[in-house]
């Protein structure tokens, strides 16, 4: 399930861009920097390098859309649709005029897009969700979305350690009754099969 028959990096929108007027469905994906966005996308889409980490965080200053299949969409297949990488957010060491501009550039995004289906918001597994991650979940909220958590870096603790950090991230977070929390890893692909799921409901037809 899930084969990724064809992957690439389709549209790059900078701070004055203007969104694509995409017909196939959006999911996006939102997180600090450092937490694991472009591995996570690399790992969905079982490619080493078409989402671009870095060691330094705050690099990813662009909406990045990622189309999916764009030739194929048989039932085993990923669907056909566009991961869309969105700028990280909570890096200290930039200036406050950048961090406004990428804080538009998201906002602006996640009102604007006619074919966003799903927000996938990502936190650190080790850590209790920052005061950027509770920002973000309750902008988003507020907006009227119900954002997926994902929590990366599942490789980093002890199996025992997992349902007592989730716990943490649920609670520190307030999330919703029945807000799905998947545990993540990019190094062993564990979660990989329950995001895909997601993503592809994303696309059934809304009620």
């Amino acid at each position: 399930m899930n084969k990724i028959r064809s992957a690439e990096l389709e549209t790059v929108c900078g701070i004055t861009s203007k969104l694509p007027k995409n017909k196939q469905y959006e999911v996006a994906f939102a997180g600090k920097s450092n937490v694991g966005k472009s591995s996570l996308i690399n790992a969905l889409l079982l490619r080493k390098a078409l989402a671009r980490t870095s060691s330094a965080p705050g690099k990813t200053q662009t909406i990045n859309y990622y189309r999916i299949n764009e030739d194929e969409s048989r039932e085993d297949f990923a669907p056909d649709c566009y991961l869309v990488d969105l700028p990280g957010y909570g890096f200290a060491n930039i200036s406050q005029e950048v961090k406004v501009k990428w804080g538009k550039m998201i906002e602006g995004y996640l009102h604007n897009s006619e074919q966003l289906r799903t927000v996938f918001l990502l936190v650190d597994i080790r850590h209790a969700p920052g005061a950027n991650d509770k920002m973000m979940y309750d902008w988003i909220t507020s907006n009227g979305m119900d954002p997926v958590i994902i929590a990366t870096k599942k490789d980093k603790i002890k199996k025992s350690q997992v349902d007592k950090n989730i716990s943490v991230i649920r609670k520190d977070l307030k999330v919703k009754k029945g807000t799905p929390i998947i545990a993540f890893s990019s190094e062993t692909k564990e979660g990989r099969d329950e995001v895909w799921d997601l993503i592809r409901s994303a696309g059934l037809p809304q009620e």
